[in-house]
């Protein structure tokens, strides 16, 4: 069977689905692999990487493959002109990429979702979510760094002793956590928050302070945060308010999964931030953890600048590929046997990730969707 890995078109997306360290694993297990001319670039990988690496290298890869594998989703057009049966894995908001979802389903093409993978001991090594948000975490606190017109780590000279940056992490999860560890490498002074009473030993083991609220914890279901009420949001806001205006920088990485990004920082309280602090919100594209971000801006409010990430990974897309790329051939390993790859809905796995399968859609938020539409 033939795996295909596409070029990515999508605005300022440099990953890439396949790297060529990793074509092995595809073809020792009986595979195929095509490459679309090019497709590696972006991210450092030549397309004679590839070739000697066991993949073949061509302009067309689509035709007559069996699963094909991007960052991004493929464009409508593109998935029209798939065969019957073929499989896509990639990322799919789906919200906003319904006409793709119709295309799939309409074509009889099995439209798989990375971003949901369960979160299972069985599947960590398939979660792109998390190798992704690992990557926004580390990166968020180069962005505050560069943009901070002071230092991060204490410095004590003839001169006199420069304080270290004082820095405040919204949200532990993974993101928020590596975001934790990378200003403590840095040398800054770290405060983290998170609505999850359990994240508060991660982040002492971290060397940062666990910020107490006197709130109720709001630990959901697979490690994630569930919703809260308006009124409880508010009186977040309003305690966080004093440790947002002491930092020098704030970065927001929270969010619930299918839904806005909560809001946990309001205008007020950034305009009171002290002259050339720095705010990265890492939850810009999903609606925002700071009231005015906006994804890939940098605004200055009051003196403070705020700074909205849009498909931040993409920004460091050597590693970042490499992760994704082993996700990816995790899951496309879990679905093979003896060279042939199927569709075992009956395994948690490859049903969670499935939205179209033969022709229906199987993921019942997006199916919802595409009713309300007609």
């Amino acid at each position: 069977m033939r795996v295909a890995v596409v070029r990515e078109t999508r605005p300022q997306e440099k990953r890439v689905a396949l790297v060529p360290e990793l074509v092995g694993r595809l073809t020792g297990a009986g595979l195929d692999v095509v490459v679309e001319t090019g497709a590696g670039l972006t991210a450092f990988h030549t397309d004679d990487a590839y070739r000697d690496a066991g993949a073949d290298v061509r302009d067309d890869v689509l035709e007559g493959s069996d699963v094909i594998l991007s960052v991004q989703p493929l464009d409508p057009v593109r998935v029209a002109n798939l065969k019957p049966g073929a499989i896509t894995l990639s990322f799919i908001p789906t919200a906003s990429e319904l006409e793709f979802v119709r295309q799939a389903r309409d074509a009889g093409v099995t439209a798989c979702a990375m971003e949901l993978v369960p979160r299972i001991s069985r599947a960590q090594s398939m979660d792109a979510l998390t190798s992704q948000a690992l990557v926004a975490g580390y990166r968020a606190v180069l962005v505050a760094a560069e943009r901070l017109p002071r230092f991060f780590p204490l410095s004590m000279t003839a001169a006199g002793t420069v304080p270290p940056a004082q820095a405040l992490v919204l949200g532990a999860g993974v993101a928020g956590l590596q975001a934790i560890a990378t200003a403590r490498r840095l040398g800054a002074r770290v405060d983290a928050y998170d609505v999850r009473a359990a994240s508060a030993e991660e982040i002492r083991s971290l060397g940062a302070r666990f910020v107490e609220l006197d709130l109720p914890s709001l630990e959901g279901a697979g490690g994630y945060a569930r919703e809260m009420t308006e009124e409880r949001a508010q009186q977040q806001r309003d305690l966080l308010a004093p440790y947002v205006t002491a930092a020098d920088v704030v970065i927001t990485t929270a969010a619930v999964p299918g839904r806005s990004a909560p809001l946990l920082v309001e205008r007020d309280a950034v305009e009171a931030m002290k002259p050339g602090s720095v705010v990265v919100d890492l939850a810009a594209e999903s609606g925002g953890n700071v009231e005015g971000s906006r994804p890939g801006e940098e605004l200055t409010v009051g003196q403070t600048l705020l700074w909205g990430g849009a498909n931040v990974p993409s920004q460091l897309p050597v590693h970042a590929s490499r992760l994704y790329a082993a996700n990816l051939v995790n899951l496309i390993l879990l679905m093979t046997s003896e060279g042939e790859i199927t569709v075992d809905l009956d395994d948690e796995i490859i049903d969670g990730v499935c939205v179209t399968h033969d022709g229906t859609v199987r993921h019942e938020p997006t199916r919802a969707s595409l009713e309300e539409e007609g």
